[in-house]
């Protein structure tokens, strides 16, 4: 199996997770947080389609992002800095965004994952063995290594959104 059959196997089954875990909530459901510090389905599903199209097309592939090309950032009402992800928000900052409607959420999660798709059909495992820089400075590693820690990372947020959705609409939905 090519690498990148692993790497896409097990985003596909976190994708798949997570597309029975947002079926049929509504925009209220997915913008509600347990507490003021926690974080809502709809934020984490935002963060995670941001971190992969940040990784996915940016540093993976030195392309534009969907963020700013498809005008998504607009439509999510945040700037056009390609490092908006969400990360490193505080308690007000969560607050103080109005979080968009389960339309824009799910439109952008889909063209991401379109975006990743086509990358990981067409990707090699030489290509993958290259070494990069994640950020300047750093040690470069083999793109395979970023992609294990982007595929944790995914699979993490989707774990949250699943937690998230049994505690808020009961046991039941993962069938």
């Amino acid at each position: 199996m090519a690498v990148s059959a692993g790497i896409s196997n097990a985003l596909e089954r976190n994708w798949g997770m997570v597309d029975r875990a947002i079926d049929g909530l509504s925009d209220e459901t997915l913008a509600r947080q347990i507490s003021d510090s926690d974080n809502s389905i709809g934020w984490l599903l935002f963060h995670m389609s941001r971190v992969v199209d940040v990784f996915m097309n940016a540093r993976f592939q030195g392309k534009p992002q969907i963020w700013i090309e498809d005008g998504w950032c607009e439509k999510f009402g945040l700037s056009d800095d390609p490092e908006t992800t969400g990360q490193g928000w505080d308690t007000a900052r969560l607050a103080a965004w109005p979080l968009p409607s389960k339309d824009v959420l799910v439109g952008y999660y889909e063209a991401m994952k379109a975006c990743c798709r086509d990358y990981m059909s067409s990707v090699t495992d030489e290509e993958l063995s290259a070494t990069m820089s994640l950020r300047p400075g750093s040690d470069p590693e083999p793109k395979e290594t970023i992609m294990g820690v982007l595929v944790f990372d995914n699979i993490v947020h989707g774990g949250q959104i699943a937690f998230l959705r049994g505690h808020l609409e009961g046991m039941g939905w993962f069938v």
